[in-house]
């Protein structure tokens, strides 16, 4: 691209006031909670955003216009089908239990449900997910500087990931969060003019109507086998796989996104933290799916906008949003528009990598290594440990490289972590029988079979590294299908071992099982304080954008 000064001296700006906010909010990080929990004292419409500004990285941004070239409308389920619901779900019947147990991070709150196997079984397999998941948003930064900028690729991950340990290693996950606000402002700034742009570029809607496949423009037709719709994913595994496990299995318990709820300042915030942050989330296909459709709409008519092929030969999707940007931004917008990629790809990474090292200072130092430390002492770990994650996320964005679409490869992530985990907690929390033995069991039970599942079957060239025994039509569809197994195995085995093994006390188990813990009152009497009456409207409002768009 034939950036400008002005373009150029957008990025740098930005690069120092990030780093700005973590040196301004150094001071405030005094003890280990501080950096790693922000003492519970940040804001309702600050976690809100935060909440799905933690989402609002590689995942989305770069993903999801991938997805949108690939999928169509399609796309969308992520959002109306694969978020929007579980995000109510975890406002009005999980986050009670989050925030009243005191729990500092999800696998906390299993090991006070459970037992500390429980507890570090997920510890473990969280950690390397969002260190995973850091490495594919750090990945997809480096590959956007390759290809806009000329930065060579080694290059740009090192100065990334130099530029986000300077500011979380500063301000802990306060930086990361007030960071996460900053950019989901950026995002919505810098990318939402290519919407616009390329919508008059395409003459209109009835332009991209007429130019993009009909098959891509809408949710549901198609649905009835995998051969019949661009996703390559039945109704059944659509509902199951994605709107019910993969979606209740991240928004329910991910500690990456439930962290921005946890950090709040009493029950009633947190509560509607996630169900506030659904209002945007149902909006962002606008912003992070179109621009891949545009794209398909425009190619019609200028080769310009051709995607590039990867070194297997295949369309590499990941580069729809640059090649949007390349064609429809002049300079000066160019550099808004790159500095909010740069933004959310950075701001993704910080988000993982501060639960990262929450999850290990509390759920694996504190309770296996050095169980009572003085808070400095946890302050330093939780340094360090933001330093060895930045590291393995550096080790892990080379193993992206292989992936055409970094939404299918971190649902196939998803469906080995979150999967298994949802199981656990939908009987933790509203089947008081459901013992230790039967939550550890059933977790390591769903997780080998996601891993069985994926060595068993091929999609894209992916998986089959035991024997390929089913192909399915897309990558997407095999993550689908792998957590819908992964779910049912850890929620069979889970029930199986409690019938045999003895459960804990109705008295130990008072605010950490549904059944057993008082019910919340409003006290306001306000409906836009009541979780519940945001819930339902939020509910009606989706349910309605799936009927328009049939």
């Amino acid at each position: 691209m034939n950036l400008q000064i002005i373009d150029y001296l957008i990025i740098v700006i930005y690069f120092v006031f990030v780093i700005g906010i973590g040196v301004l909010l150094k001071r405030r990080v005094k003890t280990g909670n501080d950096f790693l929990m922000s003492n519970r004292n940040i804001p309702l419409w600050i976690a809100s955003l935060a909440f799905i500004s933690a989402n609002l990285g590689a995942q989305e941004v770069l993903g999801m216009a991938a997805n949108g070239a690939k999928y169509g409308m399609y796309t969308t389920h992520f959002y109306w089908l694969g978020a929007a619901f579980a995000m109510i779900f975890l406002g009005i019947f999980m986050m009670p239990f989050y925030y009243g147990s005191k729990a500092r991070s999800v696998p906390e709150y299993l090991k006070l449900r459970f037992d500390e196997k429980t507890r570090t079984f997920n510890a473990v397999s969280f950690a390397a997910m969002t260190v995973f998941s850091s490495g594919v948003s750090l990945y997809a930064l480096a590959l956007l500087m390759e290809v806009i900028l000329g930065w060579d690729f080694n290059v740009s991950i090192w100065l990334a990931a130099g530029i986000v340990l300077v500011y979380t290693y500063l301000g802990g996950l306060t930086s990361a969060v007030y960071n996460e606000v900053l950019q989901f402002f950026l995002i919505v700034l810098g990318i939402l003019p290519i919407v616009i742009i390329g919508i008059d570029r395409a003459g209109g809607w009835e332009g991209i109507m007429q130019n993009v496949d009909n098959a891509k423009l809408h949710l549901w037709k198609g649905m009835a086998s995998p051969s019949t719709n661009p996703m390559g994913v039945d109704a059944f595994s659509l509902v199951f796989g994605l709107g019910f496990v993969l979606a209740f299995g991240y928004w329910c318990t991910d500690f990456l996104v439930v962290q921005r709820a946890m950090i709040t300042r009493n029950l009633n915030e947190a509560q509607r933290t996630p169900i506030i942050a659904a209002v945007p989330k149902i909006l962002m296909p606008i912003v992070v799916i179109l621009p891949g459709i545009i794209l398909l709409a425009l190619q019609k008519g200028s080769d310009s906008y051709a995607l590039p092929t990867d070194a297997s030969g295949s369309v590499n999707y990941n580069m729809a949003l640059p090649v949007m940007l390349q064609n429809l931004y002049p300079s000066g917008i160019l550099g808004v528009g790159i500095t909010a990629l740069i933004a959310s790809f950075m701001s993704g990474m910080a988000g993982n990598v501060t639960a990262f090292n929450t999850v290990w200072t509390f759920d694996i130092y504190q309770s296996h290594i050095r169980r009572n430390a003085s808070e400095r002492h946890y302050l330093m770990v939780g340094k360090a440990t933001t330093v060895v994650g930045i590291l393995i996320s550096v080790a892990t964005a080379y193993v992206a490289r292989g992936f055409n679409s970094i939404m299918d490869l971190l649902q196939l992530v998803f469906s080995f972590v979150n999967a298994p985990l949802f199981a656990t907690f939908f009987l933790g929390m509203f089947w008081k029988r459901t013992t230790a033995n039967g939550a550890f069991w059933g977790l390591v039970s769903g997780t080998a079979a996601a891993a069985l599942t994926h060595g068993l079957t091929v999609a894209e060239g992916k998986g089959g590294w035991i024997t390929n025994v089913h192909e399915f039509y897309s990558g997407t569809s095999q993550a689908f299908n792998i957590a819908g197994i992964a779910f049912l195995v850890c929620f069979i085995i889970t029930v199986l071992v409690s019938l045999f093994t003895r459960p804990k006390k109705d008295d130990e188990l008072i605010g950490l099982v549904y059944s057993l813990t008082p019910k919340q009152t409003d006290k306001a009497k306000v409906w836009y304080k009541n979780p519940l009456w945001l819930g339902i409207t939020v509910l009606v409002i989706t349910t309605i954008l799936n009927i328009i768009f049939y």
